[in-house]
């Protein structure tokens, strides 16, 4: 239903025939038919693959940190993406979107190690209050930085997209590259179940299982970095999906990762498309960056975990 809704309604809005056409009998000569299908479609695909892939990253940080205050881009991860991408469009201007998202993933791993080194620095398991510290350290180190390089190369407006977070610039081209990459790393993080859910547990109790946590924790970190990377190439440092998602999951449907994460994709998706359809229609024909709607629903959510889990943060 949402991606109807999306698809239809917009700066202009279509009639139900016209939808149905453009998918079923489509004309090239139509105009309303061409923008569903070369501008809305693959933004509505994006914004789905996106939040899903956002929203997943949140869970699985929440899983290896114990920590239900993780999100990528509370924790810097996706400021760390952003600071290469603005080198990126300051130093190589027509670089390709596969080499931006490169850099872009290399970003988010660089500002990952930070986080962690930092986080566990005097302990031998990280703290939740220094994760969290750290993190927003971080995440405004990058930022600090990233504005003022784009200050200095006049480059500010051009970054403004990024910053504030919207899919207005998605494309087929685009998704054709990488979205079969979110789709491999939503897939990998489901084969993964099982494993997640051993982090509950102590990690004398996960070792004497035979398993290695370790290697759960670094993978799921790789899938982290390559899904928050490749979604603030695509649509910006975009906050809060990652923090709201998993929690309105296992709300639904308890705290087994076999169900948590299938519904965490499809709610992350819903959130995004909601929020992207949303920031279309709000002040047509003007849009709002989706990252603000989506902020205006995640403060609220941060505070009020921040109340209900003071004891852990």
């Amino acid at each position: 239903m949402l991606l109807l809704l999306s698809v239809r309604y917009g700066a202009n809005q279509n009639s139900d025939a016209t939808v149905f056409n453009s998918f079923f009998h489509y004309d090239s000569s139509n105009v309303d038919q061409r923008i569903i299908r070369d501008i809305r479609l693959p933004r509505v695909i994006g914004a789905m693959l996106i939040g899903a892939a956002l929203a997943v990253s949140g869970g699985l940080m929440q899983s290896v940190t114990k920590n239900p205050m993780a999100d990528s881009g509370l924790l810097g991860i996706n400021a760390g993406a952003a600071f290469m991408l603005t080198l990126c469009f300051t130093f190589f201007p027509k670089m390709s979107t596969l080499n931006t998202t490169v850099f872009s993933v290399i970003g988010a791993g660089i500002a990952a190690s930070l986080v962690f080194s930092i986080s566990s620095m005097k302990k031998s398991q990280m703290s939740p209050t220094m994760l969290v510290l750290s993190g927003m350290a971080i995440s405004a180190f990058f930022t600090a930085i990233s504005e003022g390089i784009a200050l200095v190369a006049h480059l500010k407006q051009d970054l403004a997209f990024w910053h504030f977070g919207g899919v207005s610039a998605v494309s087929w081209a685009q998704l054709y590259r990488l979205g079969p990459w979110i789709i491999i790393g939503l897939i990998a993080v489901m084969f993964m179940a099982s494993n997640l859910n051993l982090l509950t547990l102590s990690d004398d109790t996960i070792k004497s299982l035979g398993k290695n946590t370790m290697a759960i924790r670094l993978i799921s970190l790789i899938c982290v970095v390559v899904l928050s990377g490749i979604s603030v190439s695509l649509v910006g440092a975009v906050a809060f999906v990652g923090l709201i998602i998993p929690h309105i999951a296992k709300f639904l449907v308890g705290t087994n990762n076999k169900k948590v994460i299938p519904m965490t994709i499809i709610l992350g998706a819903d959130l995004t498309v909601l929020a992207d359809l949303i920031a279309r229609t709000i002040n047509p024909p003007n849009e709002t960056p989706f990252g603000i709607i989506i902020s205006l629903v995640g403060v609220p959510f941060f505070i009020y975990l921040a109340r209900k889990d003071s004891s852990q943060i």
